[in-house]
């Protein structure tokens, strides 16, 4: 059979049809199309593309269940190594990771290796009821603060260990960064949920509204009979350029943004804490919250959406994909361009308080690209004399985030490092016996599964501490 040398389209909704509506932008492939793309995977005895993925998913192994139209086989593979498949093959950046290693892409495209798992995941939880919860009578207590991926990835492996896990949660739903954070026309809710109520059958307990160094410490954890603690709560404060008028309103971090909008349901009309976003938004930032951002925006009703990036396109961190959808959609891009000024009005009746100010602008100055940075990066410098303004009704600050400022709460003598991120050794070991992180609290903001990797590592090694005592 000849190799078919491009991947199959992934079926979506058409741009002028989705900007309207939050719902999922990709379909996702009918059996027809998975069955036409796995066979295109040349099921390499190396497999390469098992060491590009952090969780190390047997991925030919997989996808030749697929070939074989053996569903439930191929879904058990993929869980033997992830908790999060249905997520993880929808937002994970493949290109990246396990895609970038496919030998046939070295002369083809390579297996769309993402969308095979989303429709593995996705049909089996389609097709397979969710089972009873049921919590574990036996086995030691282990606490896992924070529902995000990586939290979620340690729970589901330490549970498949025996061991009796415990999440807690500070929101009042689990899920973390995948609920509060991607949007729903990404990743619908309704499948974080489906991925949490999994967990809960493997006997995870997850207890929501649990502020972690507010209404526990970790010291508690371990008064009420908990042998260790994994530290996943995630990279949740918010970076800011610290220029002139970002007090103003109309000025949101991404972080505020899209946790409005997601969790908050500020898209709806019933809602009871809408966004107001105007007509024309600005975007700054290029990654892929950027890009969420900016996609959310439009979809509130801006008629114009610009994302402002300092570097030129090819250093663009977001996925390919979100930037195709975003520029499909009719987003534009500003590159090598950065903000200097947020410009605004005051309200009459108390000028001199700034938090009265409304944007109506924006002020940029022109970028060029000059030496590498530390890693490789080519580093933006302003052109003197190339300041422009453009005018807006809103300014989204997506930048980046830094670990929750909660962690030096939690513990007495936790080492966290001059960016806010508790420090670790290779197995997740914090400077406290018996206390594990990973994820965006030990790194900053970073991947889905990268998150999960981390999560995954340190339930290893909690084990191994565990056995040990």
């Amino acid at each position: 059979m000849a190799i078919i040398p491009k991947k199959t389209p992934m079926p979506t909704q058409e741009p002028g049809e989705r900007i309207h509506n939050f719902k999922e932008v990709s379909y996702g492939y009918t059996e027809e199309l998975a069955l036409q793309e796995a066979s295109r995977c040349l099921n390499c005895k190396s497999k390469p593309c098992v060491s590009g993925c952090p969780v190390n998913i047997d991925i030919p192994s997989f996808i030749a269940k697929v070939n074989d139209k053996d569903y439930d086989g191929a879904y058990d593979i993929i869980t033997e190594s992830s908790s999060l498949p249905a997520v993880c093959g929808r937002v994970c950046p493949q290109e990246s990771q396990c895609e970038s290693r496919c030998t046939l892409g070295i002369k083809y495209e390579p297996v769309a290796i993402g969308n095979l798992e989303r429709f593995v995941a996705d049909r089996h939880n389609d097709t397979v009821p969710v089972k009873e919860a049921s919590v574990p009578e036996e086995g030691d207590m282990v606490a896992v603060i924070g529902s995000g991926p990586s939290g979620l990835a340690c729970a589901g492996e330490l549970a498949s260990m025996g061991y009796r896990v415990t999440v807690y949660e500070a929101l009042h739903l689990a899920g973390g960064v995948l609920v509060y954070g991607i949007p729903e026309f990404r990743l619908p809710k309704t499948i974080v949920a489906r991925e949490v109520e999994n967990l809960k059958a493997m006997g995870v307990d997850i207890q929501t509204n649990v502020v972690i160094g507010k209404t526990l410490v970790i010291d508690e954890l371990f008064d009420m009979g908990f042998k260790a603690v994994f530290v996943g709560s995630g990279a949740g404060l918010p970076n800011f350029m610290n220029i002139p008028g970002e007090s103003y309103k109309g000025v949101y971090s991404a972080n505020e943004f899209l946790t409005r909008s997601n969790l908050m349901k500020a898209y709806s009309s019933k809602t009871a804490t809408p966004i107001q976003v105007g007509s024309n938004v600005v975007v700054v930032g290029g990654g892929n919250v950027a890009m969420d951002a900016a996609r959310t925006a439009l979809r509130l009703g801006a008629a114009k959406v610009s994302v402002v990036y300092r570097r030129s396109e090819e250093e663009l961190p977001a996925r390919k994909e979100e930037v195709r959808h975003a520029k499909e959609e009719g987003i534009e891009f500003r590159f090598l361009e950065n903000p200097v000024e947020i410009t605004g009005f005051y309200n009459k009746e108390d000028p001199r308080d700034p938090k009265n100010g409304f944007v109506t602008g924006i002020r940029c100055i022109k970028m060029e690209l000059g030496e590498p940075d530390s890693r490789g990066r080519r580093r933006p410098v302003p052109i003197e004399g190339s300041e422009y303004y453009s005018e807006c009704d809103a300014v989204i600050i997506a930048i980046g985030t830094s670990a929750n400022p909660l962690i030096k709460h939690i513990s007495p003598g936790l080492e966290v490092n001059s960016k806010g991120g508790i420090v670790v050794n290779e197995s997740g070991l914090t400077s406290r016996g018996g206390v594990y992180a990973g994820g965006d609290a030990v790194t900053g903001a970073a991947t889905v599964i990268s998150a999960m990797g981390a999560g995954k590592t340190a339930a290893h090694a909690i084990d191994e501490f565990l056995r040990a005592l």
